[in-house]
């Protein structure tokens, strides 16, 4: 076992010490091969398998209260897929790819070809709801593309990120992957520094200050970063259906993932079956609230008491509200019903920010241009969700919006896929990971020119003194275009 990186809470200059001996250690190394890359992809594996019950202890005590299954899918099982899957397939991303050759030295044995080499050191930022998996699936891509790497856990998984950094040191050299522990301060000090490459998962104002502080160091980023997905529920689903996948996407993580449906749109003459049959598939799933193991507590009282104004406002401005169940009263339990909030007005802010917790809003519709009209003049989500059987009113929900991703006729099944590239677009994010896309995120696509045995540059006259023999070539060459 290593000892650890860094000490607990590190000063920036610290940081900035370690990183440089990062990459250092990244520039001694040379090129890293698929036998290495695999082995770090498979320690981690070992690492998180190893540990998985006292990661589900852990996550559970930062949130108060979350069930191990959760934790086993969302943070152990879930990024673990990943890593396998990149160790599958990076041998195969590695190889140059042949490109196409320049003429005329193409005839004469030239070609090209690119290469995806390492860019260095990767920080990865992760957040709170998904404490290890939004550190871990990061990682995978970051891994196969033959970086090295430093870990900022979330400040509001203490437990779980004081753990990390001790459990890191058993399967890794620091120089090869580090944990950074701590507070906002070091968050910041983290995201300041001259990384190779920084994912950071958060919220979009946080993401603002952090490209103005990568600016300075030119650093490249991948941004993760959810809003209002929006789910579009068409005239010809089948209601009872559409309740169920939703009911099951609305159950994980008490809402408290990125990708959630944040906004269903009904047609107007169906709010009233649908929310009954989402109520009966919630009672089957919570039939109590208050100490319910199988249901994930918020995760802190700011951000329940945050989702609780979210909810009073719009019940103010008029908005029904339906709560499916009832919380207990024990002060510290901060486990909540769903709670459906119907067709608040557009200026609330249950209708413009990301709920990201147990309630949702319901919105009624006339016309399905409407919903495309709405989502469209928001901020670009991160998911996009359509639920139906009309493929042509499908096709002009996808063509006419832009999400990150997007799923049909189910909900959020779309970030387990592998082989897709996971990202956002405008203000849901920028660049991906996950399969050839995020191995080629982490990497730098390098091209190499490869000269031939002949050069015609001689024969050809294209060097100087120039006659007029060429000029009038090139001028037809230029007409004929």
């Amino acid at each position: 076992m290593h000892a650890r990186a860094l000490p607990p809470c590190p000063d920036e200059a610290s940081i900035t010490a370690h990183l440089q001996a990062q990459k250092a250690a990244f520039c001694a190394e040379g090129p890293v091969s698929a036998a290495l890359r695999r082995d770090r992809l498979q320690r981690c594996v070992a690492l998180l398998s190893k540990h998985s019950d006292r990661i589900c202890e852990l996550i559970s005590a930062d949130f108060g209260g979350r069930h191990p299954v959760s934790t086993l899918m969302m943070d152990v099982q879930a990024p673990i897929a990943q890593l396998k899957y990149a160790s599958r397939h990076v041998t195969g991303w590695m190889r140059p790819q042949r490109r196409a050759g320049l003429f005329p030295f193409n005839l004469f044995g030239a070609r090209s070809e690119l290469r995806y080499q390492p860019k260095g050191v990767v920080g990865i930022a992760g957040t709170w709801n998904g404490p290890l998996f939004m550190l871990f699936a990061p990682l995978a891509s970051v891994f196969a593309a033959g970086n090295r790497a430093m870990l900022k856990p979330s400040d509001l998984s203490p437990l779980t990120s004081e753990w990390l950094a001790e459990a890191v040191a058993e399967y890794f050299d620091p120089l090869e992957l580090s944990v950074v522990t701590g507070g906002i301060a070091q968050a910041q000090a983290f995201t300041r520094q001259a990384f190779d490459h920084l994912v950071f998962t958060g919220s979009t104002d946080v993401a603002r200050q952090i490209m103005r502080d990568a600016a300075a160091n030119l650093v490249p980023l991948t941004l993760e970063l959810g809003g209002k997905s929006p789910a579009i529920v068409s005239r010809s689903a089948d209601i009872a259906q559409v309740a169920d996948k939703i009911a099951m996407a609305r159950a994980q993580n008490g809402g408290q993932i990125c990708v959630m449906p944040d906004t269903v749109y009904l047609p107007r003459e169906s709010i009233d079956t649908f929310t009954a049959a989402l109520r009966k598939r919630w009672a089957q799933m919570f039939p109590q609230i208050s100490g319910n193991t199988d249901l994930t507590s918020v995760a802190s009282q700011r951000h329940l008491e945050r989702i609780e104004a979210l909810v009073e406002e719009a019940r103010a401005a008029g908005a029904t509200v339906e709560s499916l169940g009832t919380a207990g009263s024990a002060a510290q339990d901060r486990r909540r019903p769903l709670r459906l909030v119907i067709n608040a007005p557009v200026d609330c802010a249950i209708s413009r920010l990301e709920i990201f917790g147990p309630a949702m809003a319901i919105q009624a519709y006339d016309d399905v241009r409407e919903c495309v009209a709405r989502v469209n003049a928001g901020a670009r989500p991160l998911a996009l969700y359509y639920f139906g059987r009309d493929k042509a009113e499908q096709e002009y929900v996808l063509g006419h919006t832009l999400s990150g991703g997007a799923c049909v006729n189910d909900a959020m099944l779309q970030v387990g896929l592998s082989d897709v590239p996971f990202g956002g677009i405008g203000a849901s994010g920028m660049g991906v990971y996950n399969g050839p896309e995020g191995f080629a995120e982490f990497s730098h696509l390098r091209g190499v020119y490869h000269a031939g045995w002949w050069d015609p540059r001689h024969s050809l006259g294209l060097n100087p003194p120039f006659n007029n023999k060429l000029l009038t070539m090139l001028r037809k060459s230029v007409q004929r275009a």
